[in-house]
């Protein structure tokens, strides 16, 4: 029983990570296709650029902020961790971005996208500006 438990709570610890069109059909489904101009194929490589699809991903920057979540959201902008000042554009604790329910990051997202555009992700703009991103949805009934 203690095994399964602690199984239990490392499966937790890890989040879900999404594949391409699990992640496609929730954006899809969130209204993000088309979304300030930018197609469901490149919300979807923004997301592999920068999490690997994984909603729990956190990546701490050179300057001392931290990203979080499948769209790796900076805390010094748009989430408040509580700890490290922030400007929070988005009004949400940092917390709420590591969820297995990401209705949150999309949230975020697109307030990021409305005043900044796509290229506010520096994964975007390395791995898939002016590239062929339709691979991310090819295959997916989206």
């Amino acid at each position: 029983m203690k095994i399964l438990v602690l199984l239990l709570l490392v499966g937790v610890a890890k989040g879900m990570y999404y594949t391409n069109c699990e992640l496609a059909s929730v954006l899809q489904s969130a209204g993000m296709d088309g979304y300030a101009g930018v197609s469901l194929a490149n919300w979807v490589c923004l997301a592999y650029a920068e999490s690997s699809y994984n909603t729990q991903a956190i990546d701490y920057d050179s300057d001392g902020s931290t990203d979080y979540g499948i769209f790796q959201i900076n805390d010094r902008w748009w989430c408040s961790n509580g700890q490290f000042p922030s400007y929070n554009g988005c009004g949400i604790s940092c917390s709420e971005l590591l969820t297995n329910n990401i209705a949150a990051d999309i949230a975020c997202a697109k307030i990021i996208v409305d005043q900044q555009g796509i290229s506010a992700w520096y994964g975007w703009q390395d791995k898939c500006e002016g590239q062929d991103v339709s691979q991310y949805i090819s295959g997916c009934d989206v």
